[in-house]
């Protein structure tokens, strides 16, 4: 029975280091100014990308596993998500040179 819960804990330990946040790219990133994601968690088809500058914006998302699942520009904050199916996914956005990373849940 110890042994068990001694793998289990060892299990969890290392999964729980696999948590860290990285960078997709292996690129230093500064985050851009006002940047939200909202509703998070997404019910609909859309979600809105503000930012404080409102430029065109290119938006990555990736699933669990690190691939692009979605790629697209906008102009404005609106993002279409119709195509994603219920789960988790990490938002990456790029203006002017600047890129913010988000999980983004969708339900």
């Amino acid at each position: 029975m110890r042994v068990t819960y001694l793998m289990l804990l060892m299990v969890f330990s290392i999964s729980m280091s696999a948590q860290d946040s990285f960078d997709f790219q292996n690129q230093k990133t500064e985050e851009i100014p006002g940047f939200k994601l909202y509703p998070n968690p997404a019910f609909n088809d859309m979600v809105n990308v503000i930012t404080r500058d409102n430029q065109l914006k290119q938006i990555k998302v990736y699933d669990v596993f690190g691939k692009i699942v979605l790629t697209q520009k906008i102009s404005k904050s609106n993002l279409n998500i119709s195509r994603l199916v219920p789960g988790v996914y990490v938002l990456q956005v790029t203006e002017n040179k600047k890129t913010s990373n988000r999980k983004l849940v969708v339900k």
